[in-house]
């Protein structure tokens, strides 16, 4: 082969024009489309259109251009295969040794807010991801990029040997695949989305890397983090970290946690997690005076743990953040007398989120081995519920307060789940038990004397009528619970029995 040919079409042009003239300067012949071509040839780039190649005009807006025999063949035929040779040669067709290609862009088309739906459905590459699929297919001979970062390393290859290595071919065809993957994935949310499909015969989702981890839960365990692209700006995937250590698997995963829970309130409001669970949740008319009762809810719990706010870290909260081992702290914002104080610790990690962005409501998807679960949301509140009250006396004024914190804060708590609640913070949490009655007997021992005149939240209904004599017996007041048992009279007798106003959601929180 004495003629070499590089074909390059891409929208993001970063890089690309030192890359062509990399190529030229090497001997390759450039083959171009519209954009590229343009911009190629205003910097002084010799560059041949697809047109002058296939001796065919681009038709209909630009949709057909490349979709040809000369542009597929040169990408799809075998360097050494002798009859491939002859069909070129029979039909004229030059080979393609260089593919440089990425595709309209149809993420940030869609990401757009007021985007049309014929917008969305022009910025569908149907040529690009043809000829990078050619190309990658046939990467045996045929070096194809979609990458800007890749394009040294191409260089580098055809400067010393003449040509890329296969190693380096396979990978970048690995690349490509993964892209075209990626794509065409969120292609077909989005359509599915258009066309309200809630569970589609395949489900295709894609993930960018964000960050590779030192480990996963355990050190022995490999670990990394992805985000989805256009996924909700209000998560962890979405932060920015201003200060301390690179965030590990489980710092990840209890954020996450602390961020669900801190989205329930309106109110400022402090939340103290550890190990997925909340250890203590507290409101106030500011950061100080909500973290005050997060921190006296469980003062144990919280050494190692991670707080989240929903309002600015001002200097006074950051003073007693500063006295406590924490791992991270999540806010809207900092001061700047937090920071300084803050930041003081090395190994702190702060992170902000923009609370007041767009909250777009994502599936939750829980991996089995060999499979995939996929549900939506729990966002069910008691603005949604139909609420009864079963039993002769109704909650007080004050009850219902404690009541409704309650409800905000079992949904977020590991099954089998009781909450113990005053009005403005939690003073006692069992989670994660094989039995009811077990977790209420952890919530109401830490919750002790306070438990008095306290409320008691469950996560689902009560088999037996024995949690609610363990939180009679505690003082416990007022109750919140789905209700739903074949046995709720039982429960509710037992709670007029001890004066306690017990209140019926009609739905439960589990989280497993």
């Amino acid at each position: 082969m004495t003629k070499k040919r590089a074909l390059i079409s891409v929208s993001d042009k970063n890089g690309i024009l030192e890359f062509a003239k990399e190529l030229v300067s090497l001997g390759f012949e450039i083959i171009s489309t519209g954009g590229t071509k343009k911009a190629l040839q205003e910097q002084g780039v010799p560059v041949l259109g697809v047109s002058d190649v296939t001796g065919f005009p681009e038709i209909l807006e630009g949709r057909v251009k490349t979709l040809n025999p000369f542009i597929h063949g040169g990408l799809l035929a075998k360097h050494d295969d002798e009859q491939h040779q002859k069909q070129l040669q029979e039909h004229r067709i030059d080979p393609i040794q260089i593919v440089c290609v990425n595709l309209y862009p149809f993420q940030q088309t869609i990401a757009k807010p007021d985007v049309t739906t014929e917008d969305a459905i022009e910025n569908i590459d149907i040529g690009g991801p043809t000829m990078l699929r050619a190309s990658a297919k046939n990467h045996q001979y045929v070096t194809v990029v979609v990458d800007p970062d890749d394009y040294s390393k191409v260089i580098e290859e055809l400067k010393a040997e003449g040509k890329t290595t296969l190693e380096t071919r396979r990978k970048l065809a690995a690349k490509v695949f993964r892209h075209t993957a990626a794509y065409d994935a969120l292609i077909a949310e989005y359509m599915t989305e258009l066309a309200q499909e809630e569970t589609p015969e395949k489900l295709t989702v894609t993930y960018e890397l964000k960050q590779s981890l030192r480990y996963g839960e355990n050190p022995h365990q490999k670990a990394a983090f992805y985000k989805k692209p256009l996924g909700s700006t209000f998560s962890i995937a979405n932060a920015e970290q201003l200060h301390g250590k690179e965030l590990s698997y489980n710092n990840i995963n209890d954020a996450d946690a602390a961020l669900q829970i801190v989205k329930e309130f309106t109110e400022p409001a402090a939340v103290a997690v550890k190990h997925m669970n909340p250890c203590g949740i507290g409101t106030g008319s500011n950061s100080f005076t909500a973290f005050e009762k997060a921190f006296a809810a469980d003062p144990v719990s919280i050494f190692g743990g991670i707080i989240a706010f929903n309002s600015e870290v001002d200097v006074q909260t950051a003073g007693k953040l500063h006295e406590i081992f924490l791992e991270i702290i999540i806010a809207p914002s900092f001061s700047e007398e937090a920071l300084t104080i803050l930041t003081a610790k090395k190994n702190l990690r702060l992170l902000t989120i923009p609370f007041s962005g767009a909250k777009k409501p994502e599936n939750k998807l829980t991996t089995i081995e060999g499979g995939l679960l996929l549900q939506e949301q729990d966002r069910f509140t008691l603005e949604n519920a139909t609420i009864s009250v079963p039993t002769k006396r109704q909650p007080t004024e004050q009850e219902w307060e404690a009541l409704k914190l309650g409800w905000k804060v079992v949904k977020h708590v590991k099954s089998n789940a009781i909450v113990v609640t005053k009005e403005d913070m939690t003073i006692g949490i069992g989670a994660g038990q094989m039995n009811r009655v077990g977790a209420a007997e952890i919530a109401l021992k830490q919750a002790g004397e306070k438990a008095a005149g306290a409320a008691l939240a469950s996560d689902a209904f009560f088999p037996m009528d024995d949690t609610v004599e363990a939180a009679a017996k505690a003082g416990i007041t007022a109750i919140i619970q789905p209700g739903g048992s074949i046995r709720d009279e039982d429960s509710i007798k037992k709670a007029d029995e001890y004066g306690i106003a017990m209140v019926f959601t009609g739905v439960r929180h589990f989280k497993h």
